[in-house]
């Protein structure tokens, strides 16, 4: 019997889902892992007893009417120039670090006089400022 002769074929490997698998893989392990920054440093840190008291500061607060007249914790400053309010802020600072400033603006009030406040504010030093505004009511 004459058997036939086959053509003998190399096999052929397709790498390309391999390889897909491998760089999802690697993107997974990227991002799920942590990075930590620890220090060369070591410190032992002193121990002590007494815990500190949080000091409660009382923040400056200056109301801007819609006639853009400045009060400064609830009291009417003599005019709108930034000097006078600048003075009035220094007097209700009194010593020791500036405390906060909330500026409360009517939403009427012209820019101008937002602006002179915060002019006023980094005059006496205060750098920690906040503007307060009221929560839109859902419709």
């Amino acid at each position: 019997m004459k058997f036939r002769q086959s053509i003998r074929q190399d096999p052929d490997i397709n790498l390309t889902p391999l390889i897909d698998v491998v760089f999802l893989l690697l993107i997974f392990f990227m991002v799920s892992t942590t990075f930590t920054r620890e220090s060369a440093i070591t410190v032992d840190l002193p121990e002590a007893t007494v815990k500190e008291q949080p000091q409660e500061e009382r923040p400056l607060e200056i109301i801007i009417d819609a006639q853009g007249r400045f009060y400064v914790n609830q009291k009417l400053v003599v005019n709108k120039q930034l000097e006078t309010l600048v003075q009035a802020l220094r007097k209700e600072m009194g010593e020791g670090p500036p405390p906060p400033l909330v500026i409360n603006a009517d939403a009427q009030t012209p820019h101008q006089y937002v602006v002179t406040a915060m002019d006023a504010a980094r005059h006496v030093g205060i750098e920690r400022l906040s503007l307060a505004t009221k929560q839109k009511q859902s419709q």
